[in-house]
């Protein structure tokens, strides 16, 4: 039986713009275990008129839904809620006449997370929107702050994995803030679908590359987050890498404590800090990617250096899912009322 098939009328009706991403695959993946969410709409550039499970054969029998083009009005019209899991530089052309009408939009892309439109500029290399509309979009690290705007937009990858391994140190100054280091990796998947050089086989497989060295975007998004956490804040060293594997992110941050700062100080603050935060968890060990794999979890642990005063921070999470689809569900979940769990308690792949 298809599990759309039979619903109850309180069902959140939702639509997906830009299914055939890596990002909306994983939207539906879980929004179709979610037990309050009814899809009802699918949309992209490709594979117009077309069955989804026909597209991709891996959902047949999980869905009858046939893919459309985008129409505003269409996804109004028929849903309670838009998912754009769209590349940026799309939702900013797109998105507009749903804020105009103060419909609930939850945006995977970064067109909507700086609040300076000469900083969206100067890093997306696109025009910026107006700053009316960058004010109407909450940005919401969602383990940390409570969706309550119609307009979400889902903080990025990176961005996630290093806010959360930083935030109790930069909120309580326990460390020097011109002294913070981030050295993250991520897996192939966080390069989108599109094909280039960087991203071949031939050239990932038992290899390993840094990109946009000092010039990611996800750069002035962490930047503008940890300078509301600490406006003592100017900046940090964020380098990328590549790694050859499909799912992941892992954040090594490193930064000087302050004076007197000692590694049981370090432990209680993360303790305290995510005391009640289901998916962050605090690790006795280093943690490793496959701890993360498939779930919704950041998993943070870490290791101090008493000779040169330095604490390693490591933070992973899987890039799809936290990083992405998962986080996204969390937000929806705050945003109509649900248990932020729901439908994201899905334990680790092997």
């Amino acid at each position: 039986m298809y599990k759309n098939t039979e619903r109850r009328e309180l069902m959140i009706k939702i639509s997906i713009v830009g299914i055939t991403g890596y990002s909306g695959l994983e939207l539906f993946r879980l929004l179709y275990a979610h037990p309050e969410a009814d899809l009802v709409k699918i949309c992209a550039t490709t594979h117009i008129g077309e069955k989804f499970d026909e597209v991709f054969p891996q959902f047949t029998g999980l869905s009858k839904l046939t893919i459309t083009a985008f129409d505003a009005d269409e996804i109004m019209a028929e849903s309670d809620v838009v998912f754009f899991a769209t590349s940026a530089t799309v939702s900013s052309r797109l998105a507009l006449p749903f804020i105009n009408a103060n419909f609930p939009v939850i945006d995977l892309s970064g067109d909507f997370r700086l609040k300076a439109p000469s900083v969206y500029e100067k890093w997306y290399k696109n025009t910026p929107v107006k700053s009316e509309y960058l004010l109407k979009a909450q940005y919401n690290l969602a383990d940390l702050s409570q969706a309550t705007e119609k307009y979400i937009a889902n903080p990025g990858c990176y961005a996630t994995a290093t806010l959360l391994a930083l935030a109790p140190l930069v909120q309580q100054h326990l460390i020097d803030l011109d002294s913070i280091i981030v050295d993250a990796k991520s897996g192939l998947s966080g390069a989108g679908k599109k094909l280039t050089d960087s991203s071949h086989f031939v050239n990932v497989s038992d290899n390993m590359s840094m990109y946009k060295i000092n010039a990611h975007q996800h750069i002035p998004e962490i930047a503008q987050q940890l300078k509301l956490w600490n406006p003592d804040f100017q900046a940090l060293q964020f380098s990328t890498s590549l790694i050859p594997v499909t799912r992941g992110i892992f954040a090594s941050c490193y930064a000087k404590v302050t004076e007197n700062v000692t590694i049981e100080h370090i432990k209680t603050a993360y303790q305290q800090f995510y005391a009640d935060k289901f998916f962050v968890r605090i690790r006795r060990e280093l943690p490793q990617l496959k701890d993360v794999a498939g779930t919704n979890f950041c998993d943070i642990g870490f290791a101090y250096n008493p000779t040169t005063h330095i604490l390693t921070v490591v933070s992973v999470i899987d890039n799809l899912v936290k990083g992405a689809a998962g986080q996204a569900v969390q937000n929806f979940n705050q945003l109509f009322g649900l248990d932020e769990k729901t439908g994201l308690l899905a334990a680790p792949m092997i």
